[in-house]
């Protein structure tokens, strides 16, 4: 079914406006959600829990079958994989106050019910550094504000704004407070790291931060929510949204069937540019991951070493679990231009592009694996930062592409549709929105409910891009991203298939 063109009413007063600080919403009699992901599971969860929305029928519906462990999480999703770094640590105020919210949670273990618990949180504590110029000594400790312009932030900006909200945490908690530490130069961060490596020339260490295991966690929040007993799953392909002049009123699945809701969210992720434009807004980029297998007296000399971050450069290693050993790369990350057969649903401000960028995963290309620029990347964190011996020619056992939907500035795009009723869009996760699932389906509930969180108003809102520079692709300069801009994964993909031959 081809998708409407852009409705002629209804268009927002101005092309930034956003709609989430509207009147509160009544709620409605269906909602239908769309992506089982952090986003979308939290939400329904949060949702089933609200007396307001005790007679409203909740459908999730996605194409991994949540009663099925072996295919959910989805196995090509970001909500998945063994190890997702777990911190407070962020330039942005607002977000730290948050993930500090969401740490509370996750360092419950009292209980085999705790999120926490059974493996699912590990505290190794979090080094985060950066290179460049380091501060000189004495240098004075700016606190963080939630109002920082975060689209040009260098690396060593972001670790210092995330310095400085983590001390201005620790200044009501004493527990952090004492677990915190700056590490000035070379030499303290390799003291810090204990496995004989180093990297950066400034950072800090934060105790109180660690890593979870993502498809563990998501497999916990299913098991929450179905106790519930208040959601409807549908296992399926969504292609398209249905329209009705300016209403969205359902989806469409692969196999024709159509779910109809009064309220369609679409949280989607990476896939989301799939089904309604987010030119300018948010794009799918693809990050490489790779998996070394470690002896036992291996694992043994990297037990006690803190996940390592560099935020200039990207570069992350975490601690080894299982006789595994994880290296990945924050990057610009990999394009994948994409022509739809049913474009998405568009809007009347911006000219979507004839190619999306969407995800290219194993599901669809089973031989598929990381180009050698990242490979090559990656080899040299590991050289960097564990440099064992050993390790130094071992063959990765596995990689991964692991895609996000990117934003500008890395802001979550938690909002309705500014031109259509009955849209509301989650989505824009920008790599780092699985640490907040104990929380942020409460937020998104917020949202819905037309009360914004007052610290996200104007982050989270839809925005349409300022220019026709913007319009033409999206970057995300926060300041935590390594590698090159633009890199498209065919052509990388290509360079390694001639390399190899």
């Amino acid at each position: 079914m081809a998708t409407p063109s852009a409705p002629s009413s209804s268009l927002p007063p101005k092309p930034h406006q956003s709609s989430s600080a509207s009147s509160p919403l009544s709620p409605p009699s269906s909602i239908l959600i769309i992506g089982s992901g952090v986003f979308g599971l939290t939400t329904a969860y949060a949702l089933s829990r609200r007396h307001d929305f005790v007679n409203t029928t909740i459908t999730v519906v996605d194409r991994a079958d949540p009663s099925n462990p072996d295919v959910f999480p989805a196995p090509d999703a970001a909500s998945v994989d063994t190890s997702r770094i777990i911190r407070a640590d962020y330039p942005d105020a607002a977000y730290a106050a948050l993930a500090a919210e969401a740490q509370l949670q996750w360092r419950q273990q009292t209980h085999p019910d705790d999120l926490g618990s059974e493996g699912r949180y590990s505290e190794s504590g979090l080094l985060v550094v950066a290179d460049g110029p380091a501060p000189p000594p004495g240098t004075p400790v700016v606190p963080g504000t939630s109002v920082i312009d975060k689209s040009k932030l260098t690396g060593m900006d972001y670790a210092r704004f995330s310095w400085a909200n983590v001390l201005s945490l620790a200044s009501s908690d004493p527990e952090l407070a004492a677990r915190i530490k700056e590490c000035p130069n070379t030499d303290a961060i390799k003291a810090a790291l204990g496995t004989g490596g180093s990297s950066g020339s400034w950072g800090y260490i934060n105790g109180l931060s660690g890593w979870a295991n993502a498809g563990a966690s998501m497999a916990w929040l299913y098991k929450r929510v179905r106790a519930e007993d208040r959601i409807n799953f549908v296992v399926g392909e969504v292609t398209n949204l249905e329209v009705s002049g300016n209403t969205v009123t359902g989806a469409r699945l692969s196999d024709g069937r159509v779910l109809s809701a009064d309220l369609v969210m679409v949280s989607a992720g990476a896939w989301t540019g799939r089904l309604v434009d987010l030119t300018g807004q948010a794009i799918a980029t693809g990050q490489v991951l790779g998996y070394i297998d470690l002896t036992p007296e291996e694992e043994a000399q990297l037990a006690h070493m803190p996940v390592i971050l560099n935020l200039s450069t990207g570069l992350f290693v975490i601690p080894p679990k299982n006789g595994v050993l994880k290296v990945a790369r924050h990057a610009y990350g990999y394009l994948n231009p994409t022509t739809l057969s049913v474009p998405p649903l568009v809007s009347s401000v911006t000219t979507p592009a004839a190619a999306v960028s969407l995800p290219l995963t194993t599901l669809t290309n089973p031989t598929l694996q990381i180009p050698t620029e990242g490979a090559d990347d990656l080899r040299r964190a590991l050289h960097e930062m564990v440099p064992l011996p050993s390790l130094r020619d071992r063959p990765f056992s596995k990689t991964r592409i692991c895609w996000y939907s990117d934003t500008p500035t890395a802001d979550f795009i938690i909002d309705y549709h500014p031109e259509y009723k009955g849209l509301f869009v989650a989505t824009g996760d920008s790599g780092h929105a699985f640490k907040f699932l104990p929380v942020i389906g409460e937020k998104i509930a917020d949202v819905i409910a037309g009360q914004c969180p007052p610290e996200f108003v104007g982050k989270w809102n839809w925005r349409y891009p300022a220019s026709d520079a913007a319009i033409k692709t999206v970057i995300t300069e926060d300041g935590s991203r390594g590698g090159v801009p633009g890199l498209i994964l065919s052509t990388e993909l290509e360079r390694t298939s001639a390399v190899l031959n």
